[in-house]
């Protein structure tokens, strides 16, 4: 029973920073902090994972604290979690990439195969989403690279991207209809926790700004102005884009894939439309590039760990990034992306990023007790309550997911325990030594 609870001692995880298998320290203040735009909105747990990063600046993000603070077999439950969660967030917004560029391109009078061209769909003809495939592949590339320079594409993606999301702003508000709020809440408080719980997703953000910590100039300082920096400019453009789509079009009428562009071209503004549909292709690459950046230095941590392959902890010497594990990971997503509907896959984004914030929500507690680890860096305010808070919405928000996405989930990681003890915890680095 010991061995499933080992703890890793924070001395090796900073030894492995100067050995041989470690990443390149390049990013800045402004580099992590539009990492973090791409997918961010929930402030305590922001500040949670602030206070981790800053405190054990190393990659593999919630798995790395959960096996500081819990031991090896909590870490490699909430690592497990995480690989199905990031997998499949860049599989769904993959998906919905595919809608919008068909929607661009259909502007253009240029239409792709609907064949090959949607959500998988057999029974409307579509077969295989081929420019969802597409896409992830060439992130996987962009990838291999080096951090920095994905960043630099990052940068100049997400200025086009907040830059179209303000002229969608400025145009919309002019057609909202105040009447479209009524009722302002059509499911009752119960449907606002329930679709809290199923885009819970969006926030995954925060996990994959912290993979980014080994790879980060002074991350003490620099980990909580880009985890709370992207919170801040993401909370206030998710509701502000919120508002005025609702008041432009009925809820019940943004069932669709780009409901963004379909409610410009409700009101008759098809040249927004078409820009909005351009900034979509645009800025919904950078969550596939974040995403698969936080999944492959996720497996690159638990590699390095021994409790999966040490293939996937290898660094390419020209590039100075973990080149194979991010093709495994990008073949097995493009696949999933190209033959699984996107309201499939979204069902199942959520439960594992949940559970990630509960435990390190909670883990705020175990880290402060801990005093080995240096704690010199960003802490929480009105500890211990925010982060017991944390936990229980946490909590809350996991039981209002659906009994299929539990089934599922539980399969998953029944999957992750048999493969944790016929291999992980064999191979493990602690247990060697």
């Amino acid at each position: 029973m010991n061995s499933l609870f080992r703890r890793k001692p924070i001395e090796d995880l900073m030894h492995n920073k100067s050995g041989s298998t470690h990443l390149k320290q390049t990013l800045g203040p402004l580099d992590l902090t539009l990492l973090g735009v791409g997918a961010i909105v929930c402030a305590i747990a922001a500040m949670c994972y602030s206070e981790f990063a800053s405190s054990v600046p190393v990659a593999g993000s919630a798995y790395t604290y959960g096996y500081v603070v819990f031991g090896e077999l909590i870490g490699w439950l909430l690592g497990w979690a995480l690989i199905l969660e990031y997998g499949l967030a860049v599989a769904s917004v993959a998906s919905g990439w595919s809608s919008y560029l068909n929607a661009l391109l259909s502007g253009f009078h240029i239409s792709i195969p609907e064949a090959v061209s949607g959500p998988f769909n057999p029974e409307v003809g579509t077969f295989i989403n081929l420019p969802a495939i597409i896409i992830v592949l060439v992130i996987a590339f962009l990838l291999t690279l080096g951090i920095k320079e994905s960043t630099r594409v990052n940068t100049i993606m997400v200025a086009i991207k907040v830059g179209v999301i303000l002229l969608f702003l400025v145009v919309g508000v002019f057609y909202v209809k105040p009447d479209n709020w009524q009722p302002f809440m059509p499911f009752g408080i119960s449907g606002v926790m329930n679709g809290a719980a199923l885009v819970f997703f969006a926030y995954l953000g925060f996990d994959a700004v912290s993979s980014a910590a080994e790879e980060v100039k002074n991350p003490q300082r620099t980990m909580p102005i880009g985890i709370i920096g992207s919170l801040l400019i993401c909370t206030i453009l998710y509701v502000a884009v919120s508002a005025v789509l609702t008041g432009m079009v009925p809820y019940t009428d943004l069932n669709v894939t780009d409901p963004v562009a379909y409610a410009l071209q409700v009101i008759n503004q098809d040249w927004v439309a078409g820009i909005v549909s351009l900034g979509a292709v645009v800025g919904m690459i950078t969550v596939i590039l974040v995403m698969s950046y936080g999944a492959t230095r996720l497996i690159f941590a638990m590699g390095r760990d021994g409790l999966l392959p040490k293939v996937l902890a290898e660094i390419n010497q020209k590039y100075q990034t973990p080149v194979k594990n991010t093709w495994i990971f990008a073949v097995i997503v493009a696949i999933i992306s190209g033959l699984v509907p996107l309201d499939r896959l979204a069902e199942l984004v959520n439960i594992g990023t949940l559970l990630a914030f509960m435990m390190v929500s909670i883990g705020i507690i175990f880290l402060r007790k801990n005093k080995s680890i240096q704690q010199s860096g960003f802490k929480v305010p009105f500890y211990p309550v925010l982060p017991i808070i944390s936990f229980l919405l946490c909590a809350f928000l996991i039981s209002r997911l659906s009994v299929h996405t539990w089934i599922l989930c539980g399969i998953w990681f029944v999957i992750g325990l048999i493969v944790y003890f016929a291999y992980g915890r064999k191979h493990s680095e602690l247990l060697k030594k």
